[in-house]
């Protein structure tokens, strides 16, 4: 499979403040898409959810994911589902495209050891 570029569409305040409700965004989807490092914002399909926007927390040793959203009060993630595989990853974010085109920020929360 190749990879695909695509535009993706934030929906809710799961990412604020670096990614708000409305914000376009380039994602790049594709088989190699799994292989985040921390701080990677990502595109995850969570377990009888639809697709969604998250961060790259940590990196675990057996290659699992612990993802969380930047607003800890408006986000399902890790916190709640625990490590997700690599596989769940679809896409990464390469950039912000509207309406405040440009990479987007680190997390304003410190990652969990």
């Amino acid at each position: 499979m190749r990879w695909a570029i695509r535009r993706v569409l934030v929906t809710g305040p799961s990412m604020a403040p670096a990614l708000r409700h409305g914000d376009q965004l380039l994602v790049r989807f594709g088989p190699r898409a799994g292989r985040s490092r921390v701080g990677s914002v990502v595109v995850v399909a969570l377990p009888d959810r639809p697709l969604a926007v998250k961060r790259v927390v940590r990196v675990e040793s057996d290659g699992r994911l612990w993802i969380e959203g930047d607003n800890p009060a408006a986000s399902t993630d890790s916190r709640e589902l625990g490590s997700v595989s690599a596989d769940a990853v679809r896409g990464r974010v390469l950039l912000r495209l509207w309406p405040r085109p440009g990479h987007v920020p680190p997390s304003h929360w410190p990652a969990e050891i």
